[in-house]
């Protein structure tokens, strides 16, 4: 083993930064060329043909290309857990939405809705749709739309109005466990899914609080004259396609019972998943014979209903174009881009550690970073600079994860920290570029420019300062106990 090492050169720091900096090019190409559709493919090729050029950069310092396929083989096999999570996380999307549940808490979370508390009330309700959905840009795209109408036909602030919508999505997308960054995150960092949810709290439920609060007293302070606005027909959509009733509401209940049980992910999520397609076929049955091309159908259709939801999500016809996008969700299929780039991502940053760049570039960052605020600042600030750089909140997630877990392990932090900081940076601030995937599709969609919203975007904002604080504090950052520690060692 000690020959094996020994012909290896270690790699300069110009050639560590080569891949890096080929990476950033055809991101910002990829950005320009496809917009908020570069995560669809353009984005996983970009990162395959940088993992080539780390290739060439690794056998010009001795590296085999066996060595360096075997280390991509093995980080691709450290997101396997997180892929098998996102397949059920699809299947479950797509039978919550043929059962009506997250149809039922969707309207359910629209009837909050006043015009005297507007932003607060437009914060709120996307919160729960993006909860209920995992989604912030399906929450923006569709009741976020109706929500910045609203803001109009009351003479508001769009500007204002568009951040409340932004920090509700966001929120409810970080929090929940149908979201793909959620998903990735912890398997970036080391952690489960449910252990990385509860650690976020620590920034989540202040950093929400704090914009609440701001949201309520710019509401009370600004102008909320009344307007003759009616939600009627979303809502009448949903009634008249769904058997919307409260007690639907028990199975996501029974979920987080499960999750409160430390029920592992998989399990909890698929089981929630087969139940929401019982619910469909007792609860639905009308929706999911429409659903399944067959009316008139009998038992098996309905079984035809359910199977397609797993596996190709769930699509709506209300008559009502906003409300059908909303309900055009889930399904494993509707995984698999999002599973490709986890999988291009992981080719890139594995051949990257296994050639020791990442150490190098990481190296370089860490001799500032001595005490565990600055490691989380360090943490934060190269995943706020690659989604300034790179445009992308997923490469925003990874790149990071895979350079600071060893250091993480090495201090003895618990990999949730990890987790945290990546999501408190790498996820909310992406919104706030005007050319990142995030903060094109958010303009775009609401009509509203990202230099008029961005600082309204509250929570967004807060979550990084937060967790920053935390970091210099000490408060919340966990330790490993030295068991945890050696499993962690076994796992990597």
């Amino acid at each position: 083993m000690t020959q094996s090492i020994s012909k290896h050169k270690e790699p300069s720091l110009l050639q560590a930064f080569i891949p890096i900096i080929v990476l950033i090019g055809l991101l910002i190409a990829s950005v320009q060329l496809y917009g908020d559709g570069s995560s669809g493919g353009p984005n996983q090729i970009a990162l395959i043909l940088c993992a080539g050029v780390a290739i060439l950069v690794g056998l010009k310092n001795g590296y085999t290309w066996k060595e360096m396929e075997e280390g991509m083989v093995k980080g691709i096999g450290l997101a396997m857990g997180a892929i098998f999570i996102l397949l059920v996380v699809g299947s479950l999307i797509g039978t919550w939405m043929l059962s009506g549940v997250v149809p039922t808490m969707i309207y359910y979370g629209l009837q909050i809705l006043h015009p005297s508390i507007f932003y607060l009330a437009a914060c709120l309700i996307c919160a729960l749709v993006a909860l209920a959905t995992g989604s912030s840009w399906s929450t923006a795209g569709t009741v976020g739309i109706a929500l910045i109408g609203i803001a109009t036909a009351l003479n508001l602030n769009v500007g204002i109005a568009a951040g409340a919508v932004i920090s509700g999505s966001y929120f409810g997308d970080k929090l929940s466990p149908l979201s793909d960054t959620t998903n990735l995150a912890p398997a970036m960092a080391g952690t489960d899914l449910f252990t990385h949810i509860r650690h976020m709290l620590w920034t989540t439920v202040p950093s929400l609080i704090i914009a609440c609060i701001l949201f309520t007293l710019i509401g009370f302070l600004g102008s909320t004259s009344q307007a003759d606005v009616n939600l009627d027909e979303f809502l009448q959509g949903l009634d008249s396609t769904f058997n919307i009733q409260w007690y639907l509401l028990l199975l996501p209940v029974g979920v987080i019972y499960m999750v409160m049980k430390k029920v592992p992910a998989f399990p909890a999520l698929l089981i929630g998943a087969l139940a929401g397609g019982v619910f469909a076929i007792l609860f639905q049955q009308e929706a999911t014979l429409k659903f399944a091309g067959n009316p008139d159908g009998g038992f098996v259709t309905l079984i035809k209903g359910f199977w397609t939801s797993l596996f190709d999500g769930y699509a709506a016809e209300t008559g009502n174009d906003q409300l059908d996008y909303l309900l055009k969700r889930g399904g494993m299929s509707n995984m698999l881009s999002t599973i490709w780039l986890i999988i291009s991502a992981m080719m890139f940053g594995a051949v990257m550690e296994k050639t020791r760049m990442l150490e190098v570039i990481a190296r370089g960052i860490l001799d500032l970073a001595r005490s565990t605020g600055s490691l989380v600042a360090a943490t934060l600030a190269t995943s706020i600079g690659m989604n300034i750089i790179a445009s992308d909140q997923y490469i925003a997630i990874v790149i990071p994860g895979r350079m600071y877990r060893a250091e993480f392990h090495k201090r003895r932090l618990h990999p949730k920290n990890l987790s945290r900081c990546l999501e408190d940076s790498g996820t909310l601030t992406s919104v706030l570029v005007p050319w990142n995937t995030c903060g094109a599709y958010m303009a775009g969609t609401l009509g509203v420019a990202t230099g008029a919203y961005w600082y309204y975007c509250f929570f967004n904002l807060m979550n990084p300062v937060i967790s920053a604080f935390y970091g210099f504090t000490g408060i919340s950052m966990a330790k490993m106990t030295e068991e945890e520690a050696i499993e962690l060692q076994e796992v990597n």
